[in-house]
């Protein structure tokens, strides 16, 4: 017959098997502590941010028009920040050893819905190196595109700090680990109650050889019969020594 575990046996099953859960889950992440801690080449990010905005005077009204022009650029300027044209001169600026798509796989370009803010976003093995590629994309760009499109509306809003740390990230990696391992003990320790056929009580007699159990034997346990047998006898004779006297 096919067996079954309820919510019951299922607890008192994985009781039972709590140690192997527990070592499990601790293999798992320590497993992923060590392997994100001293295998995963580790990668830092830093962003500068640019503004597209032609430079006014004091007296000199901002005009809608402009702004959804400048607006209308920022598209064709994402596409531009990161083209051969201007990655190749941060390249040599910055003598780096690698090509333009290289480089270009290393920087992410966006802005924000309806806003002039251009961010600039640069991973690198090396802190250092991410701040400077990033600030010098900002500054070639600022200088090359005047004589690209012919126009001076890019200003550098901030400028790009050394790099930030974003990969590997410890504390999540071994919290997944954590998760997984748990789920990992908890299934081999229904894996193995699952499988685990031989007869523990007189339910599993019925169930394996579909008759009903006509009686059953208890454990006796020899010490506490050797107690009460004792204290029968110790009784006895005291009871003896009160009926002689």
């Amino acid at each position: 017959m096919e067996k079954t575990i309820n919510l019951k046996e299922l607890l008192q099953s994985l009781k039972k098997r709590l140690l192997l859960i527990i070592i499990i889950t601790a293999i798992f992440t320590a497993i992923s502590g060590i392997v994100s801690y001293f295998f995963i080449t580790p990668i830092y990010q830093s962003s500068t941010q640019i503004l597209v905005n032609q430079a006014k005077s004091k007296n000199e009204a901002y005009s809608p028009y402009e702004v959804q022009t400048n607006l209308q650029l920022i598209n064709t300027y994402n596409i531009i920040i990161k083209s051969p044209a201007i990655l190749d001169k941060v390249i040599k600026k910055e003598n780096l050893e690698m090509t333009s798509g290289q480089l270009n796989q290393l920087v992410t370009v966006s802005n924000q819905q309806e806003s002039q803010v251009v961010n600039i976003t640069v991973q690198q093995k090396n802190p250092q190196k991410s701040k400077n590629i990033a600030n010098a994309i900002a500054t070639t760009f600022q200088n090359e595109i005047k004589s690209i499109m012919n126009v001076d509306n890019v200003s550098i809003l901030t400028k790009a700090e050394e790099g930030s740390l974003i990969k590997p990230n410890l504390i999540s990696n071994m919290t997944l680990a954590l998760v997984v391992g748990l789920m990992m003990g908890v299934g081999l320790a229904l894996l193995l109650e699952y499988l685990d056929n031989t007869i523990k009580r007189d339910k599993d007699i019925e169930e394996q050889l579909g008759l009903p159990v006509l009686g059953g034997i208890n454990i006796i346990n020899m010490d506490s019969y050797a107690k009460g047998r004792d204290s029968k006898i110790n009784i006895s004779e005291t009871r003896g020594d009160s009926i002689g006297s």
